[in-house]
């Protein structure tokens, strides 16, 4: 068995967890898992080690789900909209006319708000399961989301 074999057979089925909780659908969780595996393979040499093995492949699965998730929009309008959840921002985001603006929002933010945030709203992870990939606790994980937040709101009130 080679290395990379055994990061697979290690990692395979929490990466798929992962893009389960953002597509909601087991078909397109296992062609995303598949494809990231597939991109990590080609990329190994680009693995620095800085972060642990399992939050890298689930950077690369999170890229990979959302140009496909955006693929998927250009052929598919209006497919439904997905559950309304409590924040502010996330009721912005049901607002396409708003959502580009969030969207912009949240790219500039540094990391690790905008990626918390991004797991949170849109992978719909708990504060337990990003904790998790991040390798801290619960309590960062919360704090972290919450000062994101309030970067979000700051600068879309300055707009």
């Amino acid at each position: 068995m080679t290395e990379f074999e055994g990061i697979y057979d290690q990692y395979f089925r929490e990466v798929y967890a992962f893009v389960l909780t953002m597509s909601r659908d087991e078909k397109t969780a296992e062609e995303i898992t598949q494809e990231t595996f597939f991109k990590a393979l080609k990329s190994i040499d680009q693995y620095k080690g800085h972060c642990k093995i399992n939050v890298w492949l689930c950077q690369i699965a999170k890229n990979t789900y959302f140009t496909h998730h955006a693929r998927q929009k250009r052929y598919v309008h209006d497919e439904g909209e997905e559950a309304a959840c409590d924040t502010a921002i996330e009721k912005l985001i049901e607002r396409k006319e708003e959502a580009f603006r969030v969207h912009q929002v949240l790219h500039s933010l540094q990391e690790p708000y905008k990626e918390v945030i991004t797991l949170r709203i849109f992978g719909e992870l708990s504060f337990k399961e990003i904790s998790e990939l991040f390798g801290r606790t619960e309590s960062w994980a919360r704090v972290t989301y919450y000062r994101g937040k309030q970067k979000m709101h700051e600068r879309l009130k300055e707009d």
